[in-house]
């Protein structure tokens, strides 16, 4: 069966209940394998090695990426994580004094910092509320938004209650407003269907180490091909230029894809990992891998529904989602948090409430677990 091969293919299931993978995710064999050969291999040959190419590797990565999103692999670039690519975003905008950018209420730090500067040059931010469900959300965005609304940056689904926005209709929404429409795809790239033309988002930065099970310290930055020019790269380096290989004489012209915004060298390593969890998904099927992550998901909530637990999720409207937040009565989140360390279960607590995010390396058993942390109260 093939999520009992998958179960055993992660180490971690022997130690822990891995229950945080909308935080990180642990490697599997798959990835300790590909990169022991890449080292090995790098070992005796250096950059020499024809065991994994720099070139090949990237090509690779950006093209199941692409197919994912739909979108070009022109219009990819790998980075460090989201920080970094909302930095890129935020810094290359041009926007005017009395412009305004809406946010989100609590949302992850990744996608607030970056924006602060425009708030010295005059720009106006503001934040959205949260809402119980995603269409609320979309009512309340509507009534903020205004004629000087030039930038949303949204999550496609918040971290804190695991809800997924409504991206089509915001996309639908800021296309007619005239409204770019940057996402913060951390939980939603791998776990949801996410058509980046579909919801007209002009730029998007996630990472690797979520829901699609990469390394730490890598993430992506995608920019549509049309607003490729409306972002001024901030920082320029070795690979931001055409013919890079080529170090002299000195260029001015940017590579006319996203991939400018590659400064120099990357740490290789990381992008030989996340092509073998990549590859391990898409061999799966990402469409398998979303349904499998939902199954668990609805089987995980039924358990702690029967635990005496309330869900946040049972307000969402039909919007399914992977990751389960709750709330026991009577039981503090920070205490129960402990409990399930004790009992070896990773979670995490969000906003006080408890938050489990399973990934298709678990099963339904461990749920048995939680369960008994909850009655043992």
């Amino acid at each position: 069966m093939i999520w009992q091969k998958v179960y055993d293919n992660y180490p971690v299931n022997r130690h822990l209940i891995w229950l945080n993978n909308c935080g990180t995710t642990p490697a599997g064999t798959h990835i300790v394998e590909a990169v022991t050969r890449f080292l090995a291999g790098y070992a005796e040959k250096g950059v020499l090695s024809e065991r994994a190419r720099y070139g090949d590797v990237r090509r690779r990565i950006k093209a199941i990426l692409a197919s994912l999103l739909h979108c070009g692999a022109d219009e990819l670039c790998l980075i460090h994580n989201t920080a970094e690519g909302m930095n890129f975003i935020s810094h290359g905008l041009a926007l005017k004094p009395g412009d305004e950018i809406i946010l989100m209420e609590n949302e992850y730090p990744s996608n607030v910092y970056p924006w602060w500067h425009w708030q010295e040059k005059g720009v106006r931010i503001r934040t959205a509320p949260m809402s119980e469900t995603p269409g609320k959300f979309l009512e309340n965005f509507k009534g903020l938004a205004t004629a000087r609304t030039r930038v949303a940056a949204l999550s496609a689904v918040h971290w804190c209650t695991g809800m997924p926005l409504p991206l089509e209709a915001l996309g639908a929404f800021c296309r007619a407003k005239g409204i770019e429409l940057v996402v913060d795809g951390a939980q939603g790239v791998g776990m949801q269907a996410l058509d980046v033309r579909a919801a007209n988002i002009s730029y998007m930065a996630f990472p690797a180490w979520k829901w699609l099970m990469g390394p730490l310290g890598l993430g992506v930055l995608y920019v549509a091909k049309e607003k490729l020019d409306n972002l001024t790269p901030v920082f320029v380096g070795t690979e931001s230029v055409i013919d890079d290989q080529a170090y002299l004489p000195y260029k001015k012209q940017l590579k006319p894809t996203a991939d400018r915004f590659i400064l120099s060298t990357a740490n290789f390593n990381d992008w030989v990992y996340f092509l073998a969890s990549l590859e391990f998904l898409q061999q799966i099927g990402f469409e398998k891998v979303r349904r499998r992550l939902m199954e668990l998901n609805s089987v995980l909530c039924d358990e702690l529904r029967r635990a005496g637990c309330r869900l946040l999720s049972d307000g969402f409207a039909g919007q399914r989602s992977a990751i389960c937040v709750f709330e026991k009565p009577g039981m503090a989140a920070a205490d129960l948090l402990q409990r399930f360390s004790a009992a070896g279960i990773v979670a995490a607590e969000r906003l006080g409430r408890m938050r489990l995010s399973p990934h298709i390396y678990n099963s339904f058993k461990q749920f048995d677990k939680v369960t008994d942390v909850l009655k043992s109260w």
